[in-house]
């Protein structure tokens, strides 16, 4: 169950400067924030907060942050956002899903299309690159948190654990979407805090890109990254090792 695999391929760069970070910080910051006010305050009794308030924490985003985020949520004035998903395509048939949370999907549409269209890319209509990702749930888990693998692994593998792969510093399970509760329950009573979990695309189709295309679709990536309204954006470049330097 481990190895080289898709999810290799979609990593997310290793270096992020501390503007990235901000970024990073206020959509995990956003997602405490819809949890808590869909659901309410209390993590225990809301599993969405729950995740989000675990993701956040294994991003290192502080703790005041996260306790204002859940208290922002109790506010009168807090908009009502809604999570969205774009599909669209960059050049050389590079698919490419965007989720966003938005409290105007007119504004974040229209930002979205033009992002793609200044690269070179399209968005295109709902339904038209799902079927080259599988949706699936990921738990990433630090090496060093996990004592015995052996059992480890197998008691994930009976929690629903459908594959894993080790990079060396973390261990990333892949799970179908309904054994996701199960095995963060599985992992709670382990006393072991992935460093993030949720539901993610992953590339079933991959298509390979060459080194002089690379930077190009990369702009495009992270031009969507940046936008404000993003959360996440999955893609499915066969990214070949040689090549990994261009996205430090």
């Amino acid at each position: 169950m481990a190895g080289h695999s898709k999810w290799s391929n979609i990593k997310r760069k290793k270096g992020v400067n501390d503007a990235k970070k901000s970024k990073i910080f206020t959509k995990l910051v956003k997602e405490i924030t819809v949890a808590a006010k869909s659901g309410g305050s209390e993590p225990e009794l809301n599993p969405r907060l729950r995740l989000a308030i675990q993701n956040a924490k294994g991003a290192n985003v502080p703790k005041d942050a996260i306790l204002r985020a859940i208290t922002k949520a109790s506010g009168s004035d807090v908009a009502a956002y809604h999570e969205v998903t774009y599909e669209g395509y960059g050049t050389h048939g590079v698919a490419i899903m965007v989720v966003c949370m938005t409290d105007k999907i007119v504004r974040t549409v229209a930002n979205v299309r033009a992002i793609f269209t200044k690269y070179g890319g399209s968005l295109e209509k709902s339904g038209a690159i799902t079927f080259l990702f599988d949706y699936k749930g990921i738990f990433t888990i630090p090496v060093a948190n996990i004592k015995d693998h052996d059992d480890f692994t197998l008691g994930l593998i009976d929690a629903g654990a459908e594959a894993l792969e080790d990079d060396g510093a973390s261990i990333h399970v892949i799970c179908a979407i309904e054994d996701f509760g199960k095995l963060q329950k599985h992992l709670e009573t382990l006393a072991i805090a992935p460093t993030s979990a949720g539901l993610e695309y992953i590339p079933h189709t991959l298509v390979q890109v060459s080194d002089a295309a690379l930077p190009k679709i990369i702009k495009l990536i992270e031009a969507l990254r940046d936008e404000d309204d993003v959360q996440k954006v999955y893609h499915n470049i066969d990214i070949q090792p040689a090549q990994e330097a261009l996205w430090e």
